[in-house]
């Protein structure tokens, strides 16, 4: 089994070669894929099914054998990226395929364990683009550079929890954060009206 290789992950260059977010996003869009082919019930789109089903399975094997890293203070979590020799980068990026967005791409279950290792490491200092300030609390990525929250993961961060509390405080940011009444792509940690485009 093997993942697909990414030599970039949207516009930014990946550090290690194999993207684990764009993996697991490949995974559920094969899985997708399958009964709609199976619907269309012709011989070739039949034979594209199985094929979708086969890589997809191939991929999601890969990741849970070769992408996941024993951490040692959150457990087995899920590297953001591998090279496939054993080195692994621990972060997530604020842009869509992400760690935090697994659950809502279809690659698992909020409540797999896995994922929730890799929550709660990537929403903590742990990741080198979680920021906190007196702006907000939030995900950030190399696009921008350090010190910028993204209001995208903040959505992200919402949609995957089961905590009210945790909901309230990311749309409080989320409220605070549109200083001109507008959502930006991001805003500095410490000063909300300082942001990007």
């Amino acid at each position: 089994q093997s993942c697909s290789w990414d030599g970039k992950n949207c516009t930014d260059a990946t550090v290690l070669p194999f993207h684990v977010p764009s993996n697991a996003m490949a995974v559920a869009v094969l899985k997708k894929i399958v009964p709609i082919l199976q619907q269309i019930n012709s011989p070739e789109t039949l034979r594209l099914a199985t094929l979708a089903e086969e890589l997809s399975e191939e991929i999601k094997t890969a990741i849970y054998e070769h992408c996941v890293v024993d951490h040692k203070q959150f457990g087995k979590v899920f590297a953001y990226e591998v090279d496939g020799f054993g080195n692994s980068y621990l972060m997530d990026d604020a842009n869509i395929p992400s760690l935090l967005s697994l659950p809502l791409l279809g690659f698992c279950e909020r409540s797999d364990p896995i994922y929730q290792n890799t929550r709660r490491l990537i929403l903590s200092s742990s990741n080198p683009y979680f920021f906190s300030g007196s702006a907000g609390i939030g995900i950030g990525g190399p696009h921008i550079g350090l010190g910028y929250i993204w209001p995208m993961s903040l959505m992200v961060q919402i949609m995957t929890s089961d905590s009210r509390d945790e909901v309230n405080t990311c749309l409080d940011t989320l409220k605070r954060s549109a200083t001109n009444g507008f959502m930006h792509e991001s805003f500095w940690l410490h000063n909300a009206s300082q942001f990007t485009r």
